[in-house]
């Protein structure tokens, strides 16, 4: 396979991979189901918004995994939808099925249209296909050490190691508790649950203690994450069920790839989540590929 071609197809599977734990760990974009109520309040949070959120928080700890289903899309470079399950109780580990659905990405990178990837605490692993085996050396699997992402862009690199390493539902709440103007917006139905809708805008350049429910330590890493992507500012909405379980999450905004859009659904809490890495003989390491094409680092 010629350098071009595996920099292009492992790079491409790196973006899908980051783009989809984050929606199913807590992306998402449109302006959700059912009949949207007028917003119940406004302004800077009001104390029963922070505990009620603070609540859902801590909710997420005691569950720690959920079946997950998410679509997103990051400008004109891609667009896709997610299955699976994750886990968030030791590190982010999990399975999930990708299928890109358009985008230049998905028209230029040359892999499969689906793919399925499974992440754990050090790396992840994409299935690339019986048409990338053939020029890989009999090699469909291909690994993704998170300590290497940042050969593949420097700082964007670092961002995506980041996002994958850290990603999971109490994040999307954990933006919703930073944002100055967290409304309850009312009871909405999701897939035939009541749920209640929370919705706020983070600005990037604002975040400060001031506003913030958050303590000092995670609103510096949120806005760390946040700036890193190219995200000036995002908007976050959450609809919680009866039990103080997330059944949807969904945001939106602009990022260095333009703007982006995704959405997840969650069921299942509790749900045993069991992945096992592919067999080594069956599985190429991206950075070695690189190298042994002279596109890697010396």
């Amino acid at each position: 396979m010629r350098t071009s071609t595996i920099r292009r197809v492992g790079t491409g599977a790196a973006v899908v991979a980051l783009m989809s734990v984050a929606a199913c760990s807590g992306g998402g974009g449109n302006s959700g189901s059912g009949t949207a109520g007028k917003p119940a309040a406004a302004g800077v949070a009001g104390a029963s918004h922070v505990a009620a959120l603070q609540q859902i928080q801590k909710k997420a700890d005691t569950t720690q995994s959920a079946r997950v289903e998410g679509t997103s899309t990051m400008g004109d470079a891609v667009s896709m939808k997610q299955a699976g399950t994750i886990s968030w109780a030791d590190g982010l580990t999990g399975s999930l099925t990708i299928t890109y659905t358009g985008g230049k990405l998905a028209e230029q990178q040359g892999g499969p249209k689906s793919v399925e990837a499974r992440y754990f605490k050090d790396a992840y692993y994409a299935d690339m296909g019986e048409d990338f085996a053939k020029q890989s050396g009999g090699k469909r699997w291909v690994r993704y050490a998170f300590d290497d992402f940042a050969e593949l862009g420097g700082p964007a690199g670092d961002a995506m190691k980041e996002q994958l390493q850290k990603q999971d539902p109490q994040e999307g709440v954990k933006a919703l508790l930073a944002a100055g103007d967290v409304k309850k917006v009312g009871q909405e139905d999701v897939r035939g649950v009541s749920a209640t809708r929370y919705s706020g805008t983070v600005d990037v350049a604002e975040l400060t203690a001031r506003n913030s429910a958050l303590d000092a330590e995670q609103l510096a890493a949120l806005k760390e994450q946040l700036s890193a992507a190219g995200i000036t500012t995002q908007t976050v909405d959450i609809w919680v069920d009866k039990n103080d379980l997330l059944v949807k999450k969904t945001e939106r905004g602009e990022s260095a790839l333009g703007a982006f859009n995704t959405t997840a659904f969650y069921s299942d809490y509790g749900t045993d989540v069991s992945v096992e890495k592919p067999p080594a003989s069956d599985t190429a390491d991206f950075a070695e590929l690189l190298k042994e094409e002279g596109a890697g680092p010396s």
